[in-house]
């Protein structure tokens, strides 16, 4: 083991205590997504004791940052993509208190020897993973080219299992509105323009599209808002709904016809419409197997058991950053094989001992992913030349 790496290693066992306490405080304030005041201040004023320089409110979210430290010789630049919002009712049942602590914790473990290395390290405060109102902010950072000067983005999920980067599905995040006349439900019905007759219609219509779409396509939302009384012909309903599918391609046909449907449905029922998307399109995951491979033989030196299973698919924004450079997006085990995320079983993993030793090792392996990346130019240039071929080929 070289010194370098040791020194490396060594900030993170002796600075434990101090991240794990950052974790289960940013555990015990759950934030939703552009509202994690807290968390946000909490991350950055550990990277700010650290030197780096830091800058706030990024691409239109107030809670956004971006954490430089650059040493004086030349090299690459290595970024570390830091979540910390929560969800609605749940708290932290997504274990991003682990994914923030662990990015900052492996981005100022590597500033302790980038020295000496070269090159710079950039950790970015990313809200709203989870969605909402103007939510993943990744895509935002996407459009206003803040990830162009990353050579690299790392990150690590936690999970019930230990895995590489897998598929992901790109999604849209949609507000469907229905506008009526309201009237008595008894005395003159008949004056009336019923929204929840056109929402309904625009559920039964995506019911029947369901069976013509591709299988790995998704279609899925709820009624947000479909009335007040019994008594009283509804004029305005609301309902979000969620497209999924294997490329944008895919995904943008999927989402027009889905449009057309509540198009259909106005018409139907004499009422006007809105269809809209809430927040950025995400996108699916190009992946990079060599940064993956890098990331496997890391896990494993730190003792975990890697899986080939397949654990399906889900969606991330993490997903529009591997559309610009060369990135990760793994699992690391907090808990039992059957924990499922979104859960109050799994927000409860999230500050378990096994969470907070999925931390410390999570933390481990993205900073020697980044140290060996430095000092390997070779290897770095292999994983973007396969991921220019990837990314070609997949179009």
């Amino acid at each position: 083991m070289t010194g370098i790496k040791q020194q490396l290693l060594d900030y993170i066992d002796n600075h434990q205590y101090e991240y794990l306490t950052i974790s289960h405080q940013i555990h015990q304030r759950p934030e939703l997504g552009n509202e994690e005041i807290f968390a946000s201040r909490t991350l950055i004023d550990q990277l700010t004791q650290h030197d780096f320089e830091v800058k706030k409110g990024i691409a239109g979210h107030g809670t956004g940052f971006i954490a430089r430290y650059e040493s004086e010789r030349p090299g690459p630049t290595i970024g570390y993509l830091a979540e910390y919002d929560a969800l609605p009712g749940l708290g932290h049942a997504c274990g991003h208190n682990i994914i923030g602590t662990a990015s900052v914790l492996a981005g100022i473990a590597l500033k302790q020897v980038i020295d000496q290395l070269g090159g710079t390290v950039i950790v970015l405060g990313c809200p709203a993973e989870e969605g909402g109102e103007n939510g993943s902010a990744k895509a935002s950072y996407v459009k206003e080219g803040v990830i162009d000067e990353l050579d690299v983005a790392l990150m690590i999920h936690p999970g019930n299992e230990t895995y590489r980067t897998i598929d992901t599905l790109a999604v849209d995040v949609l507000d469907i509105k229905f506008y009526g006349k309201s009237a008595h439900a008894s005395e003159k019905a008949y004056e009336a323009r019923n929204a929840l007759d056109a929402m309904i219609a625009y559920f039964n219509g995506v019911a029947q599209l369901r069976q013509h779409i591709e299988q790995d396509q998704r279609v899925h939302g709820v009624i947000l808002d479909g009335g007040q009384a019994a008594n009283i012909i509804p004029d305005y309903t609301h309902a979000r709904f969620y497209t999924r599918a294997l490329t944008r391609k895919a995904l943008n046909h999927l989402t027009e016809r889905v449009g057309e449907i509540a198009r259909g449905a106005a018409i139907q029922t004499g009422c006007d419409y809105e269809f809209e998307p809430i927040q950025n399109g995400v996108n699916e995951f190009v992946k990079a197997p060599l940064l993956d491979d890098l990331f496997e033989h890391y896990a494993r030196e730190m003792g975990e058991e890697v899986s080939d299973e397949d654990f399906g698919y889900g969606s991330t924004d993490t997903g529009n950053v591997s559309h610009i450079v060369p990135t990760i997006h793994p699992h690391i085990k907090i808990g039992s094989r059957n924990l499922v995320g979104h859960t109050h079983r799994f927000r409860e993993a999230a500050i378990s001992a096994h969470g907070d030793q999925a931390l410390l090792r999570g933390a481990k392996i993205i900073a020697l992913m980044g140290m060996n990346l430095i000092e390997d130019p070779q290897l770095l240039e292999a994983i973007r030349t396969e991921y220019q071929h990837i990314k070609g080929t997949t179009k």
